[in-house]
Parts: C-alpha cells; structure tokens; sequence
C-alpha cells in the first residue's frame, strides 16, 4: 500500500532570503535536467546524452585506416587487403574490406564487387562495391557474419572479386579462399591475400569439347547445345556419347545423356539439353559434361573418356568459369566455346 506524501513548503526570513533563493534556482536546474534525461529516455532525437533509437555505434564496426595500409609494389599479383576479427560475446565474425591492389589494366574503368560467403554452410553472399576505379580500388566496408564460436573454425572465408562494367556485364577477376581456423588470434590484423586466378590455356591432352548455353531468365531455362568434339583418347570401337549433369551445390537435380554416336575421335554431336534452373540459383549450379564409351557388357559401367564443368567461381575458373558469366550476362543469347577435357576427380 502507498501512501501519498509531500513535503511542506519551504519558509524563509529575509535575512536568508538571497541564500535560498540561489538554492532554489539550482533545484529547479536540476529539476529540467532530469525531464531532458527522461525524454531522453523516451527516444527523444535532439538529446545528447542518450543513443537514440536505431543509431548504429561505429566504433563497433571500424576498420584499419587506410593510410595505415602499405599497397603491395606494383608488378606483382591481385591482392586483397582485409582483416577478420571474432567476437565471442556476440557470436559475430566482423570481415573489414579494405582495397585490392594490382588490378589488371582491363579492370581499371569498371567498378569492382566482392562477394564474400562463409563455406561450407552460407549460401548467401555478402556484397560490397568499391567506392572508386584504377588499379588499387577501395571498400572500407565491414561486413558481418553470425556464427557461432563451435562452427568459427571449421569455416573458410571465400571472396570472389568481379569486375562489372557500365552495361551490367560481369568478369571474374579472381578468388580468395582464407580458412579460418588458427588465424583469429589477433584481432584486427591486416592481411594481404594473393587472388587466385587461372590463365585461358587449355589442356587437349584428353580432347576438346565444343559446348553452346543460353539462359532465359523469363522462363528459368537453361539450354545446353553440346557440338562436337575433337582429339578424343577412344578406348574401344564402342562409340561415344555425352551424360551431362546439373548440380546444385553436391545435389545432382537433373541428368541427361545424348545418342551413342559410332565415328571416329572427332564426332559431331549437335545435341540440344534443356533445364529447369531458377534465376537465384545461378550462382550455385554447375554443369558436369562427362564423355564416356559404353561397355559391352551392360552391367559393367561405360568406360569415362574426359569431364568438363561449367559454373560460377564455387566449381569453376578459368574459360569454363568466363563462359557461365558470359550466359549471364548475356540472356537468350547462345554463347559457344571450346573447352579441353580434364580427369575425373
């Protein structure tokens, strides 16, 4: 039960009154300090004291300067220049992208994007865009991933960096792959990372494959032309035909197999695939091209002649990554490439 109370008021005699006059002022000051705390309390915007609702604290997510941060000599590799850094309190690995370093001439008028995914688990990327051209393009963003301190070190940070011109089309510029078990130790270290890239040479050792896509993002279509081929190591007089696969993430969606043609080591196919694909699932589909010869003996598995894959950075580099960017960027329209065969791995 409360009880109301009050106190009485405050008599003064003249000879006293200047003293208690002063009180009073300091009393009634200290009287609007505290309704400005409470409307400050409130949410009140034009309060000093108080961080009103839905402000962002920046000291949280700071970056090195960049004038603290040494561009490598030129000449050498792409390099990146980021830090990582684990809060366990709030269970957040804090990635500050700072610039790239050494970009190909190519690359120099176009605007530079990272996309950053946290393997094996996040299938969402993180995207920056660089806030300026030339050959050492800057970020200073921070991006942050939630993630708990159990999963933290069996993850690896991947990268990938693109260059994307004025009319949209994008290049691969290169891939960075920074497991992090072993280097949070110290927080807000600056690192420089070579970007992994891959030359446009073939290897014809096993063969070659000509290969047609197109997309159609309005009817989520794929379409798949394999051509011919040439150079093929043929095994036995069998034949050859071509199985090709289309896979998301290590999920193999769908799988389609052409004719068996009986010709030489240069046979000409001329085979049309289509598949369903979403438009989101761009970045994490691949195409697996296997050329194989059939055995005779039915229960036995056809004989493998060379495998190719085409996709995005998480499968692909090189042409057979060049030639999935170049269905994306341009739509309905068929692109067409020759692409050595490689082992199965």
């Amino acid at each position: 039960m409360e009880i109301p109370f009050t106190l009485p008021p405050r008599f003064t005699t003249q000879n006293h009154g200047n003293v208690n006059n002063e009180e009073e002022k300091e009393e009634e000051e200290m009287k609007q300090e505290a309704r400005r705390d409470i409307l400050a309390h409130r949410g009140s915007l034009s309060v000093r004291r108080w961080y009103p609702v839905g402000t962002v604290l920046a000291g949280l997510y700071s970056v090195p300067p960049l004038s603290e941060v040494v561009a490598p000599p030129p000449g050498m590799a792409t390099r990146l220049c980021f830090s990582v850094e684990y809060r366990h309190g709030s269970e957040q690995l804090m990635v500050s992208l700072l610039r790239l370093g050494n970009l190909p001439p190519r690359f120099h008028g176009n605007v530079t994007l990272v996309e950053l995914r946290l393997l094996p688990d996040d299938r969402r990327p993180r995207q920056a865009k660089s806030r300026g051209t030339g050959p050492d393009p800057e970020f200073n963003d921070c991006l942050v991933f939630q993630v708990s301190g159990v999963c933290v070190p069996r993850s690896t940070l991947s990268v990938c960096v693109l260059s994307v011109e004025q009319d949209g089309k994008r290049h691969a510029v290169g891939r960075v792959l920074f497991p992090l078990e072993g280097e949070l130790g110290q927080a807000g270290r600056v690192l420089w990372r070579d970007l992994e890239t891959e030359d446009n040479t073939q290897c014809s050792e096993l063969g070659d494959v000509q290969v047609s896509l197109s997309y159609s993002p309005s009817l989520q279509r794929l379409s798949v032309v394999v051509l011919r081929a040439r150079g093929l190591q043929l095994l036995t007089d069998a034949g050859v035909c071509v199985q090709v696969s289309l896979q998301i993430h290590t999920q193999v969606v769908k799988m389609k197999r052409s004719c068996v043609l009986k010709s030489d080591n240069n046979p000409y196919f001329d085979h049309r695939m289509t598949f369903k694909l979403r438009s989101q699932h761009l970045d994490e589909a691949c195409l697996r091209f296997e050329l194989q010869q059939p055995n005779n003996i039915r229960s036995e598995p056809p004989a493998l002649l060379g495998v190719l894959v085409l996709g995005p950075f998480m499968y692909a580099r090189g042409l057979q990554l060049q030639h999935w960017m170049d269905m994306v960027n341009t739509p309905q329209e068929p692109v067409e490439l020759w692409h050595g065969l490689s082992r199965a791995s």
